[in-house]
């Protein structure tokens, strides 16, 4: 007899166990069709659905009732929705597809593989993003900071004019964090999921399932990504090693950086490789950061000839 394994909604893998007990568990309503499963012999995990014959999930719940017609129309999207039915037993399913939608307008295609975006992927996506982010916000709070600024610097008084510069510097930074957290909060809660550097790498932030983020959670995001940087960046490296690909803020807010064909109907369609994008983008700043410790060297050097 074979012996299965499933995996909850967490993603955590439970079994083994023989189809009786999966059996069991999807008629009491612990597991759905789009719950995955796998036992030894297959090449990677499918949801129920694929499986309902072999496990025999759609045999008939009792005399004269058959559940395959309701299942079908479940799988391509015919059942009828709760608020189109009627109290007649026409047309009428208790397992019509509920009527509220999932974030974006389409439900994440479960049980296709999933190609987690590794680092240098994340590397290239925030190399383009910094230069956005950092452009706007730049220029917004500089002239935020220049109009304050020319205030405070009429005050007579030369205390009350350092505070209040003090004072504008402040919220010059709070500014540029309030744009830095709409750009990315605001992109990866979108229907792309991805920001404008994500988009431009072919990657994508998800939730553990394959759903869009809410707007709240990729704002909780923006700032766990904080926290990554105040561990000495390691929250970041993390990314570098973990089995999912996951940094610190990514397993704070239960997310994953995808290739942006993944949870589709085409995951084969997704690149393993850095791509021509991540490799020019890596180029260009690995060149720039090059010429500005040489730079930097330079200074030091002519400086301290100086200073002989």
């Amino acid at each position: 007899m074979s012996e299965w394994y499933y995996a909850d909604a967490q993603r955590e893998r439970h079994g083994p166990i023989d189809a009786d007990v999966i059996r069991s568990k999807f008629n009491q309503g612990e597991l759905n069709l789009e719950t995955l499963a796998w036992r030894e012999g297959m090449a990677q995990w499918q949801p129920l659905s694929a499986l309902a014959d072999e496990l025999q999930l759609l045999a008939q719940a009792s005399p004269g009732i058959d559940l395959r017609a309701d299942y079908s129309a479940i799988e391509n999207g015919t059942a009828p929705l709760p608020a189109a039915a009627t109290t007649s037993t026409d047309g009428y399913s208790p397992y019509s597809a509920p009527s509220s939608t999932v974030s974006g307008g389409a439900a994440p295609v479960q049980g296709g593989e999933v190609v987690y975006a590794g680092f240098w992927k994340r590397v290239a996506a925030y190399c383009i993003d910094s230069v956005i982010v950092g452009m706007v916000g730049g220029v917004i709070a500089m002239v935020i900071g220049m109009v304050l600024g020319i205030g405070m610097a009429g005050l007579g008084d030369s205390d009350a004019a350092g505070v209040g510069m003090i004072m504008v510097q402040l919220l010059t930074n709070l500014i540029s964090m309030a744009i830095s957290a709409a750009y990315y909060a605001g992109f990866h809660a979108s229907a792309g999921m991805a920001t404008l550097g994500k988009m431009a790498v072919g990657i994508k932030v998800v939730r553990l399932n394959g759903d869009r983020m809410t707007l709240a959670r990729a704002i909780g995001r923006y700032f766990a990504t904080i926290l990554s940087a105040l561990t000495l960046c390691i929250g970041y490296v993390m990314a570098a090693f973990t089995e999912r690909k996951q940094g610190l803020h990514d397993m704070i807010c239960d997310t994953l950086v995808v290739d942006k064909w993944a949870f589709t109907d085409h995951p084969e369609w997704q690149q393993r490789g850095l791509g021509t994008v991540t490799i020019v983008i890596l180029s260009i700043f690995g060149l720039l950061l090059l010429v500005g410790v040489v730079a930097i060297i330079a200074v030091i050097g002519i400086a301290a000839s100086n200073f002989n």
